[in-house]
């Protein structure tokens, strides 16, 4: 069986403070994919992380969970693994993700808003719980 050689492309929400201070969220792509084994298994696409992860947690938002406005306590990768929750960040975006969906919360350092909205709300979409995978990283 040949070997795909076309490197894939994963994206992912990345929400992040802007010069204003003001929470944002876009649409970002992870494209650094190399074709290597792992433990001696045939060549797969693996892309690294940057930073090295402090440690992975899993978490489990209860059916009308909302976290109020704040910000991610670490830069982190956030991926459901089942359920649904959305993130709204201070631009007033709100996107709604499911399995499997990526995102990366990277909005530490916030100003304040009118309103004290600092960072982003979240919360559990739909009637069941939201389980999201997280690998937190070092600041």
């Amino acid at each position: 069986m040949p070997m795909d050689t076309d490197a894939p492309t994963l994206t992912y929400w990345h929400v992040f403070v802007d010069d204003a201070g003001v929470s944002r969220q876009e649409r970002r792509a992870i494209t650094n994919f190399g074709q290597q084994s792992m433990g001696g298994a045939a060549p797969q696409w693996n892309a690294a992380l940057k930073n090295i992860p402090a440690r992975a947690m899993f978490s489990v938002l209860p059916v009308g969970w909302t976290g109020d406005w704040h910000e991610n306590p670490a830069p982190q990768w956030i991926v459901p693994l089942s359920g649904r929750w959305f993130v709204e960040t201070m631009d007033g975006t709100r996107v709604e993700m499911g399995a499997g969906e990526v995102s990366f919360g990277g909005d530490q350092g916030c100003v304040a808003d009118a309103n004290g909205h600092k960072g982003h709300r979240s919360g559990t979409v739909g009637d069941t719980p939201a389980v999201l995978m997280i690998v937190q990283m070092d600041i």
